[in-house]
C-alpha cells in the first residue's frame, strides 16, 4: 500500500474511531453530529485542529471534549456572527457559554 493510501485509510479509520469515543462520552449526542465533529476534527493533518494532536488521535477525553465544544460553539450559537461583528474571541465565547453547557448537558445524558 503506497503511503498516501496508507494515511487515508489511518484516517478514516480514525473518524470511525473517534465518533465511536465521542458517542461514549456524549450518548445523546445525535449520530449525524458525531460522525460531522469526528470527520472535521481528525481529517486534514497539519491542520492544528485538535484531532490531529497526539492526545486527539489517542482519543483522550479532554481533546474529544475540546472538539466537541469547538463543534456546538460553531454550528449551535451566534459565536460567528458575533466574531463578524467585531466583538473579541473571549467576550464571544462567555455570551455562548451557557448555550454550549445547555447543548452539552444534553448530550451527556
Amino acid at each position: 500500500m503506497r503511503g498516501a493510501e496508507r494515511r487515508g485509510k489511518e484516517d478514516r479509520e480514525l473518524v470511525v474511531r473517534m465518533a465511536k469515543q465521542i458517542g461514549i462520552l456524549f450518548p445523546g449526542c445525535p449520530a449525524h453530529e458525531l460522525a460531522a465533529i469526528a470527520e472535521y476534527t481528525a481529517v486534514i493533518r497539519g491542520s492544528g485542529r485538535v484531532g490531529r494532536t497526539e492526545a486527539g488521535r489517542n482519543l483522550e477525553e479532554y481533546a474529544l471534549t475540546a472538539a466537541v465544544i469547538a463543534a456546538v460553539r460553531h454550528k449551535h450559537t451566534e459565536y460567528d456572527k458575533l466574531l463578524a461583528q467585531g466583538m473579541d474571541r473571549a467576550t464571544a465565547r462567555q455570551r455562548v457559554g451557557d448555550k454550549i453547557d445547555e447543548i452539552l448537558a444534553a448530550w451527556r445524558t
